[in-house]
């Protein structure tokens, strides 16, 4: 009988997945660029405070990756930000364009 260990688990969103949402990524992204521009702080730099990859966080600003809450969490706090209000104010966000 031969012992074959169990495969690790795939990473990121299962093949077909349907939970990215554009308006959130597109609304996370502004709001993220738009705190970074404030700061002073350049994209690459703003990559490596957060420990993320540069070429990623310039596709979460431009609102074509939806990061995970892991992702978010790191990004607020190399900005200097409450998760949770950037969580509202993407909430505000996505709001007001449904509503238009």
């Amino acid at each position: 009988m031969s012992y074959r260990p169990k495969p690790a688990p795939a990473r990121g969103r299962p093949r077909g997945s349907t939970s990215f949402d554009a308006v959130v990524a597109i609304a996370f992204g502004s709001l993220i660029r738009e705190g970074r521009v404030a700061a002073g702080i350049s994209q690459e730099s703003m990559a490596h405070m957060a420990s993320v990859e540069r070429s990623y966080y310039g596709r979460i600003e431009r609102g074509e990756s939806q990061p995970t809450l892991f992702v978010l969490l790191k990004i607020c706090t190399a900005l200097g930000t409450d998760s949770g209000t950037i969580v509202s104010l993407v909430e505000d966000t996505v709001r007001e364009r449904s509503q238009q």
